[in-house]
């Protein structure tokens, strides 16, 4: 699964993992919108969670705008709604937990390669995942955070139950 970043470049440039992860080959930068390439997109503010039903469409569509993450790369300040129009169906994570040095701890905040290594989970490519957050030396914290709900998401079949799994832990 190709990794693509529409990059804003509003953040600290010796904090950026999108910046990092372009420097290692395992993701490009985009500096336009209409320059990225459609793909699911990694949108805090889609009406419909990512599960592992979208990998099933992504293979049936590796041609189209499946076969692709797509994350927008910006400064939280920034990340509304409007930020957002990027071609291909918009997911949202479930519940996960920051390990970045910036947001440790904090739910729903992840960095650019933290939502990418949590989506690839998701969508059963956890080696994928690992070798990601790999060139991060806080990396491994954040599989061993969320170890427990990746596996659960990952083991869903549509939306509708990794919306479930997330009620369980938002309720505890």
């Amino acid at each position: 699964m190709e990794l693509h970043v529409r990059y804003e470049g509003d953040d600290d440039p010796e904090k950026c993992s999108a910046r990092k992860l372009a420097r290692f080959d395992l993701a490009t930068l985009h500096r336009s919108a209409r320059s990225t390439p459609s793909g699911i997109v990694l949108d805090p503010h889609a009406d419909r969670a990512l599960s592992p039903d979208d990998e099933r469409d992504a293979d049936s569509d590796r041609a189209g705008s499946h076969g692709r993450l797509v994350a927008l790369d910006c400064s939280w300040e920034t990340a509304e709604a409007e930020a957002f129009k990027l071609d291909g169906p918009h997911r949202s994570l479930p519940f996960l937990v920051a390990a970045n040095p910036v947001n440790y701890g904090t739910p729903f905040q992840l960095n650019t390669v933290e939502a990418f290594a949590g989506a690839l989970c998701i969508l059963g490519h956890r080696d994928r995942a690992e070798e990601t957050l790999g060139k991060f030396r806080w990396g491994h914290t954040f599989l061993e955070l969320n170890d427990e709900p990746l596996r659960r998401y990952a083991d869903c079949s549509d939306s509708t139950e990794v919306v479930e799994i997330q009620s369980e832990y938002l309720d505890a």
